[in-house]
């Protein structure tokens, strides 16, 4: 069994890794739960967790998003951030999933 570290795996649909801070990965409800010992989760043993229904360039996003909400969650007028178009259907159903 892992123990709870500083990073956690991320991992989509194409075997691409992410590995992100776990403060910054929390922001979402839905890991957070997955990520808490207390669940007994795989998630939570292993730090990781695989998401079948995101592929690469979505999961980068959310990553990315993680930290940008992170980096200005105490900031006023805070610019949207830059999304592709083409991805924005995909993310908005990703933000669903995870509650964020």
């Amino acid at each position: 069994m892992a123990s709870q570290t500083d990073y956690v795996t991320l991992i989509s649909n194409d075997d691409f890794s992410f590995v992100v801070q776990r403060s910054a990965a929390c922001i979402s409800p839905a890991i957070r739960k997955m990520l808490d010992p207390q669940s007994m989760f795989m998630e939570a043993k292993t730090n990781t967790i695989r998401f079948d229904n995101f592929n690469a360039l979505v999961l980068e996003k959310v990553c990315e998003y993680f930290y940008y909400n992170e980096r200005n969650k105490d900031a006023r007028d805070v610019p949207d951030p830059e999304l592709p178009t083409e991805l924005v259907l995909e993310l908005l159903m990703a933000g669903d999933y995870l509650d964020c």
